[in-house]
């Protein structure tokens, strides 16, 4: 299962959209939600209570392998990825994102992580919002803290994920696919 994370100004329908071709063919399960604001996602208003009510409501309807749930991240879906990933490592398997990263305010949240929890991160090399040395330094960040983390940067791309969704969304599968909880998913709980 896929939970997919949308960027500022749109809504879960379009990243859905964009991974249907790829779920059908491959048997992923997709959920799109919608955050509180279509503008940003934050905590606690958007997670990690709420996309654990989507996942568990979902695991109701659908057969799902609970060890293989994965979030996928787009801009300010992307950032809010790397943060659920960082409360909820021992309940996810693994995240991806394109084109996000963490502030530096965010850095002190890998310190949340039970589990070293698998993370791909993609960025366009010419990306206005999310420069090089800014996704770069999510990526030092979490290989010194012993995450296992890939970064694919792409020349010549800019923050527009849709033109380039089918071959962005195929290598994010091959990443996700792989990856695995070793033992039966265990959500954290915080006080709100």
């Amino acid at each position: 299962m896929i939970v997919t994370l949308h960027g500022s100004g749109r809504n879960g329908k379009i990243l859905l959209e964009h991974w249907a071709g790829l779920a059908q063919k491959e048997g992923i399960v997709l959920a799109g939600p919608d955050a509180l604001t279509n503008q940003y996602w934050s905590s606690p208003v958007d997670g990690p209570s709420f996309l654990h009510d989507v996942i568990e409501a979902i695991k109701v309807k659908t057969a799902i392998d609970p060890r293989c749930v994965y979030l996928f991240g787009h801009s300010a879906g992307a950032g809010f990825a790397l943060q659920m990933a960082m409360l909820e490592s021992e309940y996810l398997a693994a995240i991806a994102i394109h084109a996000g990263a963490l502030p530096p305010s965010d850095y002190r949240l890998t310190s949340y992580a039970v589990r070293k929890i698998p993370i791909w991160m993609t960025v366009g090399t010419e990306d206005p919002f999310f420069p090089l040395p800014q996704v770069r330094a999510t990526r030092d960040v979490l290989q010194k803290e012993q995450f296992p983390v890939e970064l694919v940067e792409i020349p010549h791309h800019t923050h527009d994920y849709y033109s380039r969704s089918r071959s962005i969304n195929d290598a994010v599968w091959q990443f996700l696919s792989k990856q695995s909880l070793q033992s039966d998913p265990k959500y954290a709980r915080y006080a709100e």
